[in-house]
C-alpha cells in the first residue's frame, strides 16, 4: 500500500496560478534548502486528503489514523522515514527514506515497485505543510495534509480547504484521518524507549 505522504507523482506547480488567492497562500519550495528540511524533522500526522487518481484515492479511503518521523540527512539528500499507519484495525510499522530532489523541490520514495514522487508546498503556518499530486493535469491531480498535531486549527483547515478548492476538488471528496482509531500508540512508545536507551549506550 502507497505511504499516505507519499500518494503523489508529478509536479502540481502549473496549477499553483498566482492569480488564485488561495492558490497564492502556498509556497511551492524550490530548491529544498537544509533549512526546509530542518522544518520537516520531528513527528506529523497526516490529517486528510483527495486524490482524483483512482489507485491513490482508494490506499488513502483504507488509512484509518497514521503518523511518522522525519529524520533528515542533508549531506546525503535524503529522510529517514519511520510511519505508524492504522489500517483495517490494526497497527502497521514500516521504515524508507525518501530521496531529496533539491533543485527542483520533489521527494520521492521506492515502493510497491516503483518510485513515487511528491512536491513538497509549504502553507503560511509553520506546523503543516502539503504534499501535492498532478497526474495529467487536473483529471488525476490530488494533495495531502500534515501536521504536528492530530487535530488542526480552523484556520489551518481552511487554508487546505481553499488550496483543495483551487485545484478544482470539491470538499466532499476529502478523506480525513481520525486520531481516535489510532492503535499504533503502545508500540511508537515501546520503539521510542528502545531508541532512547540506544541513544544513552552509545
Amino acid at each position: 500500500m502507497v505511504l499516505p505522504w507519499a500518494l503523489a507523482v508529478l509536479s502540481l506547480l502549473p496549477l499553483l496560478d498566482a492569480q488564485s488567492p488561495a492558490c497564492a497562500n502556498l509556497t511551492a519550495v524550490a530548491p529544498i534548502t537544509n533549512a526546509t528540511l530542518d522544518r520537516l524533522s520531528g513527528k506529523w500526522f497526516y490529517i486528510g486528503s483527495a486524490y482524483r487518481n483512482p489507485e491513490y484515492n482508494e490506499s488513502s479511503r483504507l488509512i484509518q489514523a497514521a503518523f511518522f518521523h522525519f529524520e533528515p540527512k542533508h549531506a546525503e539528500d535524503k529522510i529517514i522515514l519511520r510511519e505508524y499507519r492504522t489500517t483495517g484495525n490494526k497497527c502497521i510499522y514500516s521504515s524508507n527514506s525518501l530521496t531529496v530532489y533539491r533543485e527542483n523541490g520533489t521527494m520521492s520514495i521506492y515502493e510497491s515497485g516503483r518510485e513515487h514522487f511528491s512536491d513538497l508546498l509549504l502553507t503560511k503556518h509553520p506546523k503543516t505543510f502539503i504534499l501535492s499530486a498532478s497526474w495529467n493535469g487536473k483529471k488525476n491531480v490530488g494533495m495531502s495534509f500534515y501536521a504536528d498535531k492530530p487535530e488542526v486549527t480552523q484556520e489551518q483547515k481552511k487554508e487546505f480547504l481553499d488550496t483543495i478548492k483551487c485545484i478544482g476538488i470539491h470538499e466532499s471528496e476529502i478523506t480525513y484521518s481520525d486520531e481516535k482509531k489510532d492503535l499504533c500508540g503502545p508500540l511508537h512508545m515501546q520503539h521510542e524507549e528502545e531508541r532512547k536507551k540506544e541513544k544513552e549506550g552509545s
